[in-house]
């Protein structure tokens, strides 16, 4: 059967719709295999290989309930440089089965789904990438699994979700005077999940911390209109103003000095992820290396895409010895 690879970056890539001057899109020839992996009993969850070295990097990405696409910058600088890349779409997300049944969207779940995917696809010893709500997941699967890791690249995604709350809530009181009073009506109307309030968001919040290129690169906003809101709304909240999910509690402050796992911990200037808090993990995870964009947001990736994938093969390159 055949099954979708990475289309949108190649078809868009090859009508010139995304590449920013100076970016190579990835080597056409470079191999790749996609493969659906049995995860929770009976579910599957779609992964791609790109490229192949010694070296394996599994990518986690955000939301929950978004897509990997918005990674697929990733493609364009690791297998060229001999590193093998695996994308995966988490299990209710992008190209992966997409259950009905709630009691899936669990922090303990989708942990418990990581190393099925890991023994899956036969990673013995590999480097995980986590970015944003995948960098919990990445903690978390440090703090479990240390053995099967070689490296961990924690991408914008601090410590506790208390902490990003109260980031999040002084972004908010830094928004223009009329944009507050917008949303506060909107909140005290019960519609802040509503369409009006989620176009304040785009507007105001995502141009400014999530990506603030202009326009947003096409994998990224293909991540947007895929994006499970059931998970989301389930694990998070409404929105990121309103955290009311099952997240709401996860903190590991304490625990990032158990995690003695080569680590480069990533944060911009912009991120809806505090810069401070960025800098804090660094300090409790013994070892590690710290990358702070100075112009980047919480999509760095793109939006600081030179100084972010210098920063990630810096560190896989330690990790080569």
């Amino acid at each position: 059967m055949f099954e979708p690879s990475r289309r949108q970056l190649l078809s868009l890539a090859a009508a010139g719709a995304l590449l920013p001057a100076g970016r190579a899109l990835a080597a056409p020839d470079l191999p790749r295999e996609v493969r659906r992996i049995t995860v929770a009993g009976k579910y599957q969850v779609w992964t791609e290989r790109v490229g192949t070295g010694a070296t394996k990097v599994l990518l986690l990405h955000g939301g929950p309930g978004f897509s990997h696409d918005y990674m697929d910058c990733f493609a364009d600088f690791l297998p060229q440089a001999g590193y093998e890349l695996y994308f995966y779409d988490q299990l209710g997300c992008g190209l992966s089965d997409r259950p009905d049944d709630t009691s899936l969207w669990t922090l303990p779940r989708y942990l418990d789904e990581v190393e099925e995917v890991r023994a899956g696809l036969g990673l013995d010893r590999f480097v995980l990438v986590g970015h944003s709500w995948g960098g919990i997941l990445g903690i978390e699967y440090a703090l479990r699994h240390p053995e099967r890791l070689s490296g961990f690249v924690l991408s914008s995604m601090t410590a506790s979700f208390a902490d990003f709350a109260a980031y999040t809530a002084q972004l908010k009181q830094a928004l223009p005077a009329p944009i507050r009073r917008q949303l506060a009506a909107l909140e005290a109307a019960g519609e802040q999940g509503g369409e009006a309030y989620g176009k304040i968001l785009q507007d105001e919040l995502y141009t400014r911390y999530i990506c603030r290129l202009k326009p947003w690169p096409a994998p990224l906003t293909h991540s947007f209109e895929v994006a499970n809101g059931t998970i989301y709304n389930q694990m998070q909240g409404p929105n990121e103003f309103v955290i009311t999910g099952n997240l709401r509690d996860w903190d590991r402050w304490h625990d990032l000095p158990n995690i003695h796992v080569p680590t480069l911990v990533m944060g911009a200037r912009y991120d809806e992820m505090n810069p401070k808090s960025i800098e804090r993990e660094a300090r409790l995870i013994p070892g590690a290396e710290l990358f702070l964009s100075k112009t980047g947001s919480h999509l760095a990736m793109w939006d600081d895409q030179r100084a972010y994938f210098d920063a990630i093969l810096r560190f896989l390159a330690k990790l080569r010895g």
